[in-house]
């Protein structure tokens, strides 16, 4: 995968991230990290409100919730004070994301039940004749659960291509690499067995991810889209670390580092 240079706007998410986690020194980091430039691309580009008609974003791999916090807070839908004092009882912003938070369509973070949600909104948008679109973000790990290939079934037999579905593909689940634990391959054919339209893409490559959401919008077929990313993104000792899944005890000496190290990029 091409290494791609972060620009101006996302180190400032992922510095936006860092400021959740200042407080409490604790946070699932990593998958975080490896999803910001897919937020970002549909906050800035792609998701639309027009005329009391809105597309959908679920994010099914709920623990990455402080990458959706951070677009959240940059659109202006969710208090700074609510930020510095994530997981503790003077904010509504707790390890998964719930639905009381603006701009969260569904609590998510039981693995496995975001998708099958978002095939059922996408449905009830067709049945409505509504033209909007549902886009879900799917962990890679997080597709281990059975719901997600029945999910994706239902998807395939009522021809849902007004849902998006997005799999954030940073190769690793928890701790330890998918190939370790479940090994996901051949990933892109399983999908086309389901009667998906697959397609692949660079998660961190602005244009690339707008040029194939953009694509996937235009599919007859259910699209998929298998983003490769790299966990952690960003940040050089969180990269492809398993103990930056859910990094705790983080003091405060080390964010003021990691903080150097996103000025100095």
């Amino acid at each position: 995968m091409k290494t791609i240079k972060l620009d101006n706007r996302s180190i400032y998410l992922r510095k936006i991230v860092l400021s959740c986690v200042s407080k409490k020194g604790r946070g699932h980091i990593g998958p975080a990290l490896s999803m910001i430039e897919i937020l970002r691309v549909l906050y800035d580009k792609i998701l639309k409100n027009k005329n009391g008609k809105r597309d959908r974003f679920i994010l099914s791999k709920g623990h990455g919730c402080l990458g959706l916090y951070s677009i959240l807070y940059d659109k202006g839908l969710i208090k700074k004070k609510h930020l510095e004092n994530f997981g503790t009882t003077k904010s509504i912003l707790g390890g998964h994301p719930e639905h009381f938070v603006p701009g969260v369509e569904f609590s998510t973070g039981a693995l496995g039940h975001g998708y099958p949600i978002a095939s059922g909104v996408a449905k009830a948008l067709k049945l409505k004749k509504n033209s909007n679109f549902v886009y879900c973000l799917l962990g890679d790990g997080e597709i281990n659960e059975g719901s997600i290939w029945e999910a994706a079934l239902s998807v395939s037999k009522h021809k849902l291509n007004n849902l998006i579905t997005m799999i954030d593909y940073n190769k690793m689940q928890s701790y330890d690499f998918n190939k370790n634990v479940l090994n996901l391959e051949p990933l892109a054919q399983k999908w086309k067995s389901f009667g998906f339209n697959v397609l692949e893409s660079n998660g961190h490559d602005i244009k690339d991810i707008n040029r194939k959401i953009l694509l996937a919008k235009k599919s007859n077929k259910p699209p998929v889209i298998i983003f490769h990313t790299i966990k952690g993104k960003g940040i050089k000792s969180a990269e492809n670390n398993k103990y930056w899944h859910h990094k705790s005890n983080l003091k405060k000496e080390e964010l003021i580092k990691i903080s150097e190290e996103l000025n100095s990029k």
